[in-house]
């Protein structure tokens, strides 16, 4: 291809054009540095210096003195807010709020801020109060979750459901097992009170909302029992079977008693050994072993439990197995086997734990609610020494290799 001489006509033209662009950018960036107060560059030095705090008095003379400062304003109060300062943050977005000249994204950021601040603070009714006015004319999925975690902060499941209801439609996102959690937390109440048809209503409320509610069905269980109504009481139990059957370890001990109750313990121990052979869990055969124990005698527990640790080996399960082992052997062999009981225990007590798949709180005792993340249903129903068979130790040293 041929040299096209033109070109070196056209090069001085191009380098002038960029070296006025150059000189009017520069020009616009020394402009600009003038119009910044001194506070702006002293706050600067300050950051430099890691001297957190007058740098923030420097950058607040310069909101003062510069309203139209707004980035630098909505800096500010978060900061205070990080730094626990929520009264600072408080006037620092109620400054913005207030002021007339600000845009209209801006105005609903500033209220979004500003009642993120009360709701630090503890003011949960003045949060509630700026985010029920955004939400008259912003529906949007932020503000309704922000007032739904003020409204479970403060208990009040009644709105805390309607405010989940408006999420589904905002969000796109299935809220069902949330509140139906809210209708049990109702149920509870009335329960409390001494209103049992509200409390039953709420139960039936629940289960409308996921007919999957474990919850609902464990309460309604725990509640008919109480009043003597046993075989109600283990027909409720007995339909967690179809809901979810890795429940069931959370409903046995209720139904022994329910069925010790009515002189059928024989027949409820055939129930849960089903249920046990079914769908093994360590809470279900705790239930089944001292039931066993009670009416069989402790060879016929030691058996089970031995039979169960055979087919679903767990250190939680060598454990009750040695406590059966314990009870049956001779006196000359109980000294050994305490001190396998007790090596065995002090690991097996560490794993014996309930494990929040959000958040990775770890309990001793089952939540419906995380008390950690705040996750509703978050808690698998099995403990953490479930997952640890020795197959699956297995399976995670040669994926590790």
């Amino acid at each position: 291809m041929e040299f096209e001489f033109w070109w070196l006509l056209a090069l001085p033209v191009f380098f002038g054009m960029g070296w006025v662009a150059a000189r009017v950018d520069l020009k616009s960036l020394l402009s600009e540095s003038r119009a910044l107060p001194s506070s702006y560059f002293r706050g600067l030095n300050f950051l430099l210096n890691e001297q957190p705090d007058k740098a923030i008095e420097s950058f607040l003379q310069v909101a003062k003195e510069n309203p139209q400062t707004v980035e630098l304003q909505f800096a500010l109060g978060s900061l205070f807010r990080r730094r626990g300062e929520v009264d600072r943050a408080i006037r620092m977005h109620q400054d913005l709020v207030n002021r007339e000249d600000l845009a209209p994204e801006q105005r609903r950021e500033a209220s979004l801020e500003l009642s993120q601040d009360y709701f630090k603070a503890g003011l949960l009714e003045h949060a509630e109060q700026v985010l029920s006015r955004m939400a008259e004319a912003d529906p949007s999925a932020q503000v309704h979750q922000h007032l739904l975690d003020i409204y479970i902060q403060e208990k009040d499941w009644e709105k805390a459901i309607v405010a989940a209801r408006k999420l589904e439609a905002s969000a796109k996102r299935n809220y069902q097992r949330e509140i139906a959690n809210y209708c049990c937390e109702l149920a509870i109440t009335a329960h409390v009170h001494a209103r049992p048809e509200e409390a039953e209503a709420h139960l039936r409320d629940a289960l409308v909302a996921n007919r999957r509610c474990v919850r609902a069905n464990l309460l309604r269980g725990e509640w008919l029992a109480r009043e003597g109504r046993h075989e109600e009481a283990i027909a409720a139990w007995t339909a967690i079977e179809s809901q979810d059957p890795s429940y069931l370890g959370l409903a046995a001990e209720g139904m022994v008693e329910s069925y010790k109750a009515l002189g059928q313990l024989g027949e409820g121990l055939a129930l849960l050994r089903g249920l046990q052979h079914r769908y093994p869990g360590l809470d279900l055969l705790n239930v089944v072993y001292q039931a066993t124990a009670e009416q069989e005698g402790d060879e016929a527990a030691w058996r089970l439990v031995r039979d169960e640790v055979r087919r679903n080996p767990t250190l939680v399960g060598l454990d009750r197995m040695i406590d059966a082992e314990l009870l049956r052997s001779p006196p000359e062999r109980r000294q050994d086997l305490q001190l396998m009981k007790n090596l065995v225990h002090s690991h097996a007590q560490a794993l014996a734990v309930y494990l929040c798949a959000n958040c990775g709180f770890k309990a001793r005792q089952f939540f419906w609610q995380c008390p950690a993340c705040g996750g509703w249903e978050t808690f698998a129903p099995r403990r953490t020494a479930e997952l640890d068979s020795p197959g699956r130790h297995l399976a995670r040293m040669q994926i590790g290799q």
